[in-house]
């Protein structure tokens, strides 16, 4: 794993009027890395993923983009860095095939037409090395189960070969099979070296596919828990409010007991 965080926040703070969403978080991930951000509704989950994602300008505070600081005021910005984000609502057109929500605003065109054989080619290859199971990329998305909609959503957002991907909320709503066939596939994006970003409110996803979980809580940083020496209930309490700077406490009890 890259000693250099792919993308770095530092002391990002953002405000809606009398409303400050965000105050001082910072955050890191690095390639071949997923990190899930949790906290309860209205921690500023969404917000902070925004501002990453260029939606939202942020008010103060440095992001850092393979070691140096970068400015993101719209979402362009963010994919020319190479920033891949999937919303909860997916975008995907019902109405075409999988082929046509692949490379939806990003047609390959030869002499002014399409290209059919050459993006459905690069669409078969995309899938099958993610090993992403649907029975033809020339099925209507429509007919596709959430979790195979999910997988092509997904794959979408790597055509551009980004070193960030942001999932939020990649499970919701979905049955224990197709989360399963999302979950795997985020393990394939760490196998592929992405940096990812997961947004997610189930604890049993967190812990089987992330490295480790940033808790914010009422627009503040709580904690960062590796998840292989981390029990669901110190995440679950640093996100209720139960612990308050979860880490800080446990470097300074380390520290402490180091010193005895």
């Amino acid at each position: 794993m890259s000693a250099t965080p792919v993308l770095a926040l530092r002391g990002i703070s953002k405000r809606f009027g009398a409303v400050q969403a965000l105050t001082d978080v910072d955050l890191e991930v690095r390639a071949g890395e997923v990190v899930a951000l949790v906290g309860d509704n209205g921690a500023g989950k969404s917000t902070l993923v925004k501002t990453v994602a260029g939606v939202h300008a942020i008010d103060d505070g440095i992001i850092e983009w393979g070691g140096r600081p970068v400015r993101i005021h719209k979402p362009h910005d963010a994919q020319d860095l190479g920033i891949a984000t999937v919303y909860q609502d997916l975008s995907l057109c019902d109405n075409l095939d999988v082929v046509g929500n692949l490379f939806l605003g990003q047609e390959i065109r030869t002499v002014g037409v399409l290209d059919e054989v050459e993006m459905e080619r690069r669409s078969r290859e995309l899938l099958t090395t993610l090993s992403i199971r649907i029975p033809s990329v020339r099925i209507p998305t429509a007919s596709l189960s959430g979790g195979q909609r999910q997988t092509v959503a997904i794959a979408r957002s790597l055509l551009g070969d980004p070193k960030l991907v942001i999932l939020d909320e990649p499970t919701a709503a979905l049955g224990v099979e197709q989360t399963a066939q999302v979950l795997d596939l985020v393990e394939r994006l760490r196998e592929r070296d992405h940096a990812v970003l997961l947004i997610s409110h189930n604890m049993e996803d967190v812990k089987a596919v992330a490295d480790r979980v940033a808790v914010l809580r009422l627009g503040r940083n709580n904690g960062v828990f590796d998840v292989a020496t981390t029990t669901q209930e110190e995440i679950v309490a640093a996100i209720t409010g139960a612990t308050d700077n979860a880490v800080t406490r446990r470097s300074a009890r380390g520290s402490a007991e180091a010193a005895k």
